[in-house]
């Protein structure tokens, strides 16, 4: 990049600016017994070191310094390209907190929904396994009564045989044994021409 005249000028009306109080005083100093001529190449080496600065600082100065601001340019740019990148971040950050307030609100109205949902399945079973369980408490009341019916009209019954055999063994003697056996006796022709006739 070149340097444009007018700030090499400023530089040089700047250098010159403050050179000259520092000549001021040393041509006072060597007035005295200096000539014109002394004061001449003083200037004039003044004007080629001033060159030489000046030719120094356009030379590596100017594209030091275009390169410097190129970069803070570039670094600016960057920097207001991240800025920008951490404000849309913090945008969707700031948005999903928001969505996650409802999101969170949704899952709990969810989930109550589905305790309620198996609070009512789990009722639902158990009222049917309750009934199950009653329905076969009833059948095995009911199938344990009739045993029972059964085998107490089975006891019963031999209680009467057994009773009704003490009962004929107490009223029957030796004589009333006797007596039924001619009876018996006597009845059987009777029996056996009945038999024979039919």
């Amino acid at each position: 990049m070149k340097l444009s005249l007018r700030p090499a000028a400023q530089i040089v009306f700047a250098a010159l600016l403050t050179a000259a109080p520092i000549l001021a005083q040393e041509g006072e100093k060597h007035a005295e017994g200096e000539s014109p001529m002394t004061m001449i190449l003083l200037w004039v080496n003044f004007a080629i070191l001033f060159a030489g600065l000046a030719w120094l600082v356009r030379k590596f100065g100017a594209p030091f310094l275009a390169a410097r601001g190129a970069k803070i340019q570039n670094d600016i740019a960057d920097a207001a390209e991240r800025k920008k990148t951490a404000d849309a971040r913090s945008a969707e950050v700031d948005r999903r907190l928001g969505d996650l307030d409802a999101s969170l609100a949704s899952l709990r109205a969810e989930s109550q929904r589905e305790i309620e949902a198996q609070k009512k399945r789990i009722a639902e079973l158990t009222a049917a396994e309750i009934a199950k369980i009653r329905l076969s408490i009833e059948q095995e009341a009911a199938s344990a009564g009739k045993a029972a019916r059964a085998e107490l009209r089975s006891y019963a019954a031999q209680l009467a045989i057994q009773l009704a055999e003490t009962k004929i063994q107490s009223r029957i003697t030796p004589d009333a044994d006797d007596q039924l056996l001619k009876a018996f006796l006597a009845g059987l022709p009777t029996h056996a021409a009945k038999a024979q006739s039919n």
